[in-house]
């Protein structure tokens, strides 16, 4: 079941590596050099240089690797975008972005049922937006998104086009349940029941998951680490509002005790250091020292969910399109049966409303302001 989500692929060998445009490459490195450096003004020393590099390091801590490769291929395409029109990037030109981001909500100033290319959503242009500040701010630029340029052409595309967020499916307790007995009784299986076990008793996001280490700061890349007591497990992580603990308590049985998987992986995975999740030699036999990427978890469940036969009143492709990392997350929300702050707390959300917004089903009704008024 799981043969085309194997971790480490072959590469044809009559396929030459492509190389990328000089102009669409991923160039933050580049950039990080030409804007962390010493003053021209002021003579290299051995201490100054190292504190050039460690600066260059923090730098890129700044952001998460994902958001950093985003708004790399932001910037790409802008380029790209404005060299088929004969215009330059730099400097900025708020006028410039505005005709950008009209060409991403109308391609060719056309309609969308008019337009052969596919439109993009108001969130994805304000991803793109950010990804340019971003751009232009490593370039030693500003982009104004309040000039009225920019501002009033993206309150008409979000007045026309924008529409309520499409939520992926969530994964429910019996839905994980079914989808735990799709998997096999190997190593990988072993490993990748604990990772949506984990994932969902957790509510973490599908990048919080491969960053775990098995201890404090056993690797530079890490993104939290684990701690396995007598009640359950105890997970410190750095997530997007900063660091906090999330508490897994054993489950009831051992078929779904996220505890229990997670012991039983690292136990026949022979992990006692380094990354938690990593891949699994071809035969299948031996762990490796290579972490996950987030792309794996991505997989595994739209994969688990397809075998599982969830949604089967939809065509294939629909189903699998319904289902992501986030599904977990929306899974525990929904199914907890606890006080909401609980769940808040537990998803690092900083506000009850985010929250909310994962709760795919719930009492909406359940707290009567209208009688509590007397009405």
């Amino acid at each position: 079941m799981l043969t085309s989500m194997t971790e480490t692929p072959e590469k044809s060998p009559s396929e030459p590596p492509k190389r990328p445009d000089r102009h669409e490459r991923d160039d933050s490195t580049d950039l990080e050099r030409d804007t962390i450096a010493l003053p021209s003004h002021v003579a290299g020393s051995g201490t100054l240089d190292r504190l050039v590099d460690t600066a260059r390091d923090y730098a890129r801590q700044a952001a998460s690797e994902n958001t950093l490769k985003a708004y790399a291929k932001d910037w790409s395409h802008f380029a790209r975008w404005c060299r088929m029109r004969g215009a330059d990037p730099l400097p900025s030109s708020a006028q410039l972005i505005g005709l950008y981001i009209t060409d991403l909500a109308a391609p060719g100033g056309k309609t969308p049922s008019q337009s052969a290319s596919r439109p993009l959503s108001v969130a994805s242009i304000e991803r793109r937006l950010s990804g340019l500040a971003w751009g232009y701010a490593q370039r030693g630029e500003r982009l104004d998104r309040k000039d009225r340029h920019i501002a009033s052409v993206l309150a008409g595309i979000r007045r026309k086009h924008a529409r309520p967020p499409t939520q992926k499916e969530a994964i429910l307790p019996e839905d994980l349940r079914d989808m735990l007995a799709t998997l096999p009784h190997d190593l990988r299986g072993l490993r990748d029941r604990a990772i949506l076990l984990i994932g969902f008793a957790g509510g973490l996001r599908r990048s919080e998951i491969v960053s775990l280490d098995h201890g404090k700061d056993d690797t530079p890349d890490s993104g939290g680490w684990v701690e396995i007591l007598e009640d359950g497990v105890l997970l410190t992580l750095r997530g997007k509002t900063g660091w906090r603990e999330v508490e897994i308590a054993r489950g009831s049985s051992d078929q779904t005790c996220p505890v229990h998987a997670l012991t039983q992986w690292l136990h026949y995975a022979r992990i006692d250091f380094g990354p938690l999740f990593v891949a699994v030699s071809r035969n299948g036999l031996k762990a490796t020292d290579e972490r996950l990427s987030d792309k794996h978890v991505a997989r595994l469940i739209k994969s688990c969910a397809r075998e599982a036969g969830r949604r089967p009143d939809l065509p294939e492709k629909d189903r699998i399109a319904l289902f992501s990392g986030h599904s977990l997350r929306a899974g525990l929300a929904s199914s907890a049966e606890v006080d909401e702050r609980y769940v808040q707390k537990q998803l690092g959300h900083a506000s009850a409303e985010m929250t909310r917004r994962y709760q795919r089903r719930r009492d909406r009704f359940r707290v009567n302001l209208t009688k509590a008024a007397g009405l």
